[in-house]
């Protein structure tokens, strides 16, 4: 049996997936917003039975075994550990917390409750232009190893009309953490190697718009253009860009010594001995068959968090072997310890920025010291005695 699903979060993303998840099958039993009003709100809109603005009031409901986390960054760590704590499965958005602290305690908590999913969604894993590429690369597709990829994002704006968490970098706002971190993840996923050292620019441009004036500015990124050299020694170069007006356009190429891979949009195209080819092509229609969708989130992403929240279905439909019935984890997707990589990245890249220069990407091992002089005069002490 399917579990119930309790939601956090009153964004697009939640209006979005709710249709998706019953779709498969799941129920929807509660839904939490920041304030009871925009609780209310939701849950009147979307049918769902019970709202509130208290945390506790959906992670203990007897009938939610499921969190979808789809809320402020600020709040991910939190939820995420203590729902994992009472034996709840996770299901939490990009990014994985607001630093690397937050998410490597949500790896440890995964780590000690290794029995509950726990993913972070990257839907792009499941894009079907994606999956194939990958299935192209494993085959050897390129005739070689990979060389260069070039990642183009050109896209909207990601603020809404008040000032919210989406205005402020420190909260998680912005190009870079929002869509960043989604190319990161795509990188990882298809070649199997992690960043060493990055190199970038990120920008805000746009640090007032009609609804957000006066005292307050935004200052998370619009744009933001970096390098990254992988440990394969293949190179990374993307460019990401809120200055679009209307859909979005995203191209991502991977270039081989005979060849090369290109997703455009949803579909997929390869060349390889001169001979250009289309391996897959994007027929679904969207608009018609979940009107309003594609106004919030764009195609690609709506269309991968569909297949994504396809294979968690499939996660929560045991299958039998010697050691009885058991749930297998969620194909291909992104897991905490991925996000813990990935935020370590997006701090690489954020200090590249901030110094102008190269900078190594160094993964978080073990929590900071709060107080780091308290620590040591208790070490010294310790040693006396």
């Amino acid at each position: 049996m399917l579990p119930g699903i309790g939601l956090f979060g009153t964004g697009s993303v939640v209006r979005v997936i709710v249709p998706f998840l019953r779709e498969k099958g799941f129920k929807i039993e509660a839904v939490w917003g920041r304030t009871l009003n925009e609780a209310e709100e939701i849950a009147r809109d979307l049918d769902i039975p019970f709202h509130t603005s208290r945390i506790d009031d959906v992670l203990l409901r007897k009938d939610v075994d499921l969190i979808f986390i789809m809320c402020s960054p600020s709040l991910h760590a939190q939820i995420a550990v203590k729902a994992l704590g009472i034996g709840k499965h996770v299901v939490c958005d990009k990014p994985a917390g607001l630093s690397q602290s937050e998410a490597l305690k949500m790896v440890r908590a995964a780590q000690y409750y290794p029995s509950l999913i726990s993913i972070v969604n990257h839907s792009l894993r499941f894009l079907p232009a994606f999956v194939r590429m990958k299935n192209a690369l494993d085959d050897g597709y390129l005739g070689g190893p990979v060389t260069v990829i070039d990642i183009r994002v050109q896209m909207g704006s990601l603020l809404r009309n008040g000032y919210d968490w989406l205005c402020d970098d420190t909260m998680g706002g912005g190009i870079l953490a929002l869509v960043g971190s989604h190319v990161i993840d795509l990188i990882f996923h298809l070649l199997n190697q992690k960043v060493s050292r990055v190199h970038a620019v990120v920008r805000t441009f746009t640090q007032t718009t009609k609804h957000i004036n006066g005292i307050r500015r935004v200052t998370s990124p619009d744009f933001c253009c970096f390098q990254m050299e992988l440990t394969g020694d293949t190179l990374v170069t993307a460019t990401l860009s809120n200055h679009l007006q209307g859909q979005l356009t995203q191209e991502v190429l991977v270039c081989g010594v005979n060849g090369h891979l290109v997703v455009r949009g949803g579909d997929l195209h390869g060349c390889r001995n001169g001979q250009e080819e289309v391996l897959y092509r994007d027929m679904e229609n969207f608009p018609e068959l979940y009107p309003g969708v594609l106004d919030s989130i764009p195609r690609p992403y709506v269309k991968g968090l569909k297949k994504m929240i396809g294979a968690l279905r499939e996660a929560f439909m045991p299958v039998e072997d010697k050691r009885g019935w058991i749930k297998e984890p969620v194909s291909q997707a992104a897991t905490f310890e991925d996000g813990l990589y990935i935020q370590a990245v997006i701090d690489a890249l954020r200090q590249s920025n901030k110094r102008r220069e190269w900078i190594k990407v160094t993964i978080l091992t073990e929590e900071p010291d709060p107080n780091p002089l308290l620590s040591a005069a208790v070490r010294a002490t310790a040693i006396s005695i």
